[in-house]
């Protein structure tokens, strides 16, 4: 199977930057059906960031903390765009020569020589620097949500460029860009590993380093804006099409199933949530459906590639429980202010998602098929030694980057800028005319 050949092809013959795409390393001609799609993808996954992540996170904090967040991401986008220039995304996607296996090499820094002419596979290079960058600014963005209303503005920037160079950069070469764990066999179609297990513990970390917020858990701290929330995980939803469809990097079969796992995925997901919560509390809460939507989303992302409907159903069912209660678990019991969730839902569903993946994607279980010769339980102990080198990687150089940020210009705003709120502390803005 094509899928096949795409997942393991660096186990042969490990190509520049191709994300797990073989296939479309031999052609030497535009195809334009596949450049439409990969670009209407690109903007798709933009539009995931800004507008519709800035939306649903901007929505769930208090108002005084609205535009804070808002400002985060579109500031996040901008610096990871210009750090992906810079050479991000070359450290990624090039030939690293002996050092293969752990980073790419220097080649593409700032584009030298790339023109209209200049191919990756059957599309434009420029079209794939631009699809991959849309991936690398979601990724601490989504971090965004464990510290949201208490983090200074000038820390946030830091961290999010040292982060992106420090952890995501090496994280994706491994897995996307030709490195050890790609020639290990790992499977992560659209980034279950790369992007929400690695964003996941990192805001986990995050939210333990700054501490909790002022009043936190016993005040009340609920979401200021449902519509605005609803609103951005509609986008998010949509968005999420052009994060695992395009994933394929093609207009065919592939990109169809992929985006049929994602949509079924993220539905089971949301049902699954809203019905737990009805029976546990007496009423099914729209923040809960969008909640088990976004679960569900996360989860499916590194199996959208590799498995049929069937198993997207199953997995978007798990992610709808397990990622509930891993919420109340972090909230209630352990008493972690990760002020949205971004590990339990994000992190674990990464984690529930990229072991199931392993499962689901064999033939016999309606998947698109393992390596010849591998096993279930080869592949999921793979996709374990996956999880378990990301989360280290991101848990310690997390801490370190946090620690060192604290100790040179501190974390946290002052306690009375927090009761006043980021918005008119730090940008002498508010959101709404009558605050």
């Amino acid at each position: 199977m094509q899928f096949r050949k795409m997942c393991f092809i660096s186990i042969k013959k490990p190509l520049l930057g191709l994300l797990l795409l073989p296939n479309l390393a031999l052609a030497d001609q535009l195809n334009q059906a596949n450049t439409a799609w990969v670009l209407t993808s690109t903007a798709l996954v933009l539009f995931m960031t800004i507008p519709g992540l800035s939306l649903f996170y901007a929505g769930l904090v208090r108002s005084k903390n609205v535009l804070s967040v808002l400002m985060q991401c579109f500031a996040i986008t901008c610096i990871v765009s210009i750090l992906w220039l810079a050479g991000v995304y070359s450290f990624i996607f090039t030939d690293g020569g002996e050092l293969q296996k752990l980073i790419g090499g220097a080649s593409k820094i700032f584009l030298p020589g790339i023109n209209t002419s200049a191919l990756i596979g059957d599309i434009p290079e420029a079209v794939y620097f631009m699809f991959q960058m849309t991936f690398a600014i979601i990724t601490p963005a989504l971090i965004v949500g464990a510290f949201a209303e208490r983090m200074k503005f000038s820390a946030m920037l830091w961290f999010s460029c040292l982060w992106l160079i420090i952890v995501y950069m090496p994280i994706c070469h491994w897995i996307w860009g030709g490195g050890w764990l790609a020639n290990l066999g790992v499977m992560d179609f659209a980034g279950g590993i790369v992007i929400h297990v690695n964003a996941g513990v990192a805001a986990l970390v995050a939210a333990l380093v700054l501490g909790k917020r002022k009043g936190f858990p016993n005040t009340a701290m609920p979401p200021h804006n449902m519509t605005m929330v609803v609103t951005g995980a509609g986008m998010l939803w949509v968005g999420w099409f052009g994060f695992n469809a395009g994933s394929a990097l093609t207009a065919d079969g592939r990109a169809g199933m992929a985006m049929l796992a994602t949509h079924i995925g993220a539905a089971s997901g949301a049902l699954t949530w809203m019905f737990i919560e009805w029976k546990r509390f007496g009423k099914p809460s729209v923040l809960g459906i969008v909640t088990g939507m976004v679960a569900g989303l996360g989860t499916i992302t590194p199996a959208s590639g590799f498995v049929g409907p069937g198993g997207a159903l199953i997995i978007g069912i798990v992610a709808g429980i397990v990622c509930f209660y891993a919420t109340q678990y972090v909230k209630r019991v352990l008493k972690i202010d990760d002020s949205l969730d971004v590990f339990p839902v994000h992190g674990v569903g990464g984690i529930v998602g990229s072991l199931l993946t392993g499962v689901f994607a064999a033939s016999s279980l309606g998947g698109l098929g393992l390596q010849d010769g591998i096993s279930i339980i080869d592949q999921v102990s793979i996709q374990a030694l996956a999880i378990l080198v990301t989360a280290s990687w991101s848990a310690f150089f997390s801490f370190l980057i946090l620690k060192f940020l604290d100790k040179w210009i501190g974390l946290r705003v002052t306690p009375d800028e927090e009761v006043e709120g980021l918005d008119n502390a730090l940008h002498e803005e508010t959101g709404y005319l009558d605050l």
